[in-house]
């Protein structure tokens, strides 16, 4: 249903639909395959939350963005849908996307509830318009720390590309490796072809190497290299990000792509709404869903309980951040004002480090858990 929106911006009291503003990843050189399941966890709570009455009676009606992972686009998308009407916005999964997002809709004073962005300096400074739903990189990028310690590894090389996100995860990987003795150097994939990346991997000494860098390209020619570089059978390689996560990396390096760890923000085991939704995001997606749906899921069934117990004023809806105790696909979602982070920010969820079996791809393993 397409209401027009009241002259005010702010969102309509009548029957019409209760709108929500979805950013979303959906073209090039946007991560599309993340965008395509977090907007199918997005669009399936829609149809949940329709299906039991909508808000107060009221259908729930999702207005999509794609941002294409452009900052300055996602950013003039949060003043349409501003225009709009919408009584919040939802999604986003790259963290500097998320960031000029966050931004435009704390001047706009419009709700922000982020999906899948984890940068710790979401703002500048503390607001209350926005939360978010996806662990901060310091914790997750943390317990990546942990993991690589754990199996032995102290010498890290790293495939770096210019980006806030990158550098942000690489000190926060340096601290906690100096801090028992470990260390990082990096490699400006901007200066280096996939096979010297293997060539300073090797002069370096490092056992273990992370790829923080663009994908498909340049991530999927630095697998082919490393595999096909009999110096580095034993290296270990990671991509903390989560790229293996999705079916087209592993169309793309078949048995290469296994053996990857990244991180996850899903339980080891889900209850019975997890273990629902998943049937439903499978059905929708033809595929099994990753965890970048179920953060779209948990984002409307936040954003629809707030909405029906403190309507759709837009200071109300900020207001409830701290009152939210929503049973979610991965747990139960509160906020609270962490140490550090700007933003409303959901302190526990699930976090593992995976990978794809070698003995069977389309399997994960937990490698190690936060």
């Amino acid at each position: 249903m397409n209401t027009p929106p009241s002259p005010s911006g702010t969102p309509r009291t009548d029957g019409s639909a209760v709108r929500i503003g979805a950013l979303v990843p959906l073209t090039r050189p946007g991560w599309v395959e993340a965008g395509r399941h977090l907007l199918a966890g997005l669009e399936l709570a829609v149809r949940d939350v329709n299906d039991n009455g909508g808000i107060v009676g009221r259908p729930l009606e999702l207005i999509v963005r794609d941002t294409a992972a452009d900052p300055q686009q996602a950013a003039a998308a949060v003043d349409e849908l501003a225009d709009l009407g919408v009584a919040a916005l939802a999604g986003e999964y790259h963290s500097v996307v998320a960031r000029a997002a966050a931004a435009r809709a704390d001047a706009l004073r419009l709700p922000f509830l982020c999906s899948s962005a984890v940068l710790d300096a979401l703002t500048e400074q503390p607001t209350q318009w926005v939360a978010r739903l996806a662990p901060a990189q310091s914790r997750g990028w943390r317990i990546y720390a942990d993991f690589l310690l754990s199996a032995g590894h102290s010498r890290i090389a790293v495939a770096i590309a210019p980006s806030v996100y990158w550098a942000s995860g690489v000190r926060i990987l340096r601290d906690c490796l100096a801090a028992r003795g470990g260390s990082v150097v990096e490699l400006d994939i901007s200066a280096l072809t996939a096979a010297q990346v293997c060539e300073q991997v090797v002069a370096h000494g490092a056992t273990a190497a992370l790829l923080l860098v663009g994908y498909p390209e340049p991530a999927v020619s630095i697998v082919k290299s490393v595999r096909s570089d009999p110096r580095l059978t034993q290296l270990m390689l990671g991509a903390p990000a989560g790229q293996p996560e999705f079916a087209e990396w592993a169309s793309l390096l078949g048995a290469d792509g296994a053996a990857i760890s990244f991180l996850r923000y899903l339980p080891e085991r889900l209850g019975p709404l997890g273990a629902r939704v998943e049937t439903a995001l499978r059905e929708r997606l033809a595929e099994a869903p990753s965890f970048v749906a179920f953060e779209g899921y948990d984002t409307i069934a936040v954003l629809a309980d707030v909405l029906r117990s403190h309507g759709t004023d837009r200071a109300r809806i900020a207001e409830a951040w701290p009152q939210v105790d929503v049973e979610g696909t991965r747990g139960r979602i509160q906020f609270s004002r962490m140490p550090g982070i700007s933003v409303w920010q959901w302190a526990w969820a699930p976090i593992q480090v995976v990978d794809r079996d070698p003995a069977e791809p389309e399997r994960f393993r937990i490698r190690h858990a936060g």
